[in-house]
């Protein structure tokens, strides 16, 4: 069963998530103030409206309660963001996700209702901080303040011997919850399976702990 989304705000990040979502053969809603924008997406989402969502009645009147995720890309106006997600949560929408300027606006964010709150040039940042401190890492996905999915390229002290031999989870805190290896992708891997020089290790857990595996076991 497809969701319907409507996107709100129509630079950079909500554009992109507007055209990926599009892309995917599902139905989104374009909105936003600059009717110049608008033009621009009513080629790529399946309605582009202009509107001003900090008014109550464009929110009633665009029908946005009966989407299953609204996604709130409002820029710098964080006044606008966050009347558009009180609205939003308001009128009973189910699922809203905000993005935030700053830790103070994600704080008033999360005090109105907004579901998911994210930070995508910080997010981004750190991602590519983590890749350039480590030769090892390929990417990084912070799943809260202080845990993380890593995708780690084995070395010659890893390589060749089996999770259980190098006892991972218990010496460092951390899990191995795949390994790509070539076209393969093993999924939740036996406790002896061997691995490969150059495989990919997905490991997933602490900050700290990933930081004391990589610097211990790939360093």
């Amino acid at each position: 069963m497809k969701k319907d989304f409507a996107v709100i705000g129509l630079g950079r990040f909500g554009g992109s998530i507007c055209r990926e979502l599009a892309e995917q053969g599902l139905e989104v809603m374009a909105i936003d103030t600059n009717e110049a924008r608008v033009n621009e997406f009513s080629i790529i989402a399946s309605h582009a409206v202009v509107g001003d969502t900090t008014d109550e009645s464009v929110v009633k009147g665009l029908g946005l309660r009966n989407f299953d995720h609204v996604i709130v890309a409002i820029g710098d106006d964080i006044q606008a963001s966050i009347l558009t997600t009180l609205i939003l949560k308001e009128n009973g929408v189910d699922k809203v996700t905000v993005k935030a300027q700053n830790d103070y606006h994600e704080k008033v964010l999360k005090k109105i209702g907004a579901d998911v709150v994210v930070h995508p040039e910080r997010d981004m940042g750190r991602r590519i901080a983590h890749k350039l401190a480590s030769n090892n890492v390929l990417d990084y996905l912070e799943l809260s303040d202080e845990h993380s999915i890593v995708e780690i390229v084995a070395n010659e002290r890893v390589g060749g011997h089996s999770i259980i031999d190098l006892d991972i989870r218990a010496k460092y805190g951390v899990n191995i919850v795949a390994i790509k290896r070539r076209e393969q992708i093993l999924v939740s891997p036996q406790a002896n399976e061997i691995i490969q020089y150059k495989d990919i290790l997905i490991v997933i857990g602490a900050d700290h702990d990933i930081n004391r595996f990589e610097k211990k076991m790939l360093s």
